[in-house]
């Protein structure tokens, strides 16, 4: 996940509060339309960004439907391959609505697509809970730069990217309003660098190092 919690200094805003009103309705009436209906559909979002963006989906979908949707969300944060390679991390929280994902359609949601790790790590602590039939993913923002052959089934913004720039989406419920910002990466002598470095990841990944 590439986010951050700064001020307008963090970039450039590439999506502002409308424009991510507006992909999130294309992407429910999206799903709607590719899953007949999305009677068996189960969204679960990826901490932290990730559920909220479930939450928002799940409320269009019960909009276009006329019934709720089941959301839950999916810590997957002990399924990580850098682990070993830094300080212990506070576990997420895994939510799974009361009729689980046994032969269910889950939508996995998460705000950023970057390398393709993080959703590789959701599909393994998927698989520890249930077996749905199919899984799809959604995402806010595809940057590119993938390591693994993982593609979105729903995007609200393909945005091309160099290495060099961070990604930050910011939503009301964690950030206090909604925006993508397109930044540069933050140099050695920035103070901010070292939070960059722990969220955002602007450069290749060493190896087993994570990433969404």
């Amino acid at each position: 996940m590439d986010s951050g919690n700064r001020g307008a200094a963090a970039g450039r805003p590439v999506l502002e509060a409308p424009d991510i009103a507006r992909v999130l309705t294309r992407i429910a009436h999206e799903i709607v339309e590719r899953a007949k209906g999305a009677d068996d559909v189960v969204l679960l979002g990826i901490p932290t960004r990730g559920v909220f963006l479930a939450e928002r989906l799940a409320a269009k979908l019960a909009e276009i439907t006329g019934r709720p949707v089941p959301h839950g969300s999916l810590d997957i944060t002990m399924y990580r391959d850098d682990l070993r390679l830094g300080p212990a991390r506070t576990l997420g929280h895994t939510e799974i609505p009361g009729d689980g994902v046994d032969g269910r359609l889950v939508v996995l949601v998460d705000d950023v697509l970057f390398s393709g790790r993080t959703i590789r790590a959701a599909l393994d602590a998927l698989g520890d809970i249930g077996r749905p039939r199919a899984v799809q993913l959604a995402v806010l923002v595809d940057r590119g730069h993938r390591e693994l052959p993982i593609r979105a089934d729903y995007v609200g913004k393909n945005l091309p990217t160099s290495l060099r720039e961070t990604v930050k989406v910011r939503l009301t419920e964690e950030d206090g309003r909604d925006g993508v910002l397109l930044g540069a990466a933050a140099t050695a002598g920035d103070p901010s660098a070292a939070e960059d470095a722990a969220t955002v990841r602007s450069a290749p990944a060493a190896p087993g190092r994570a990433e969404r």
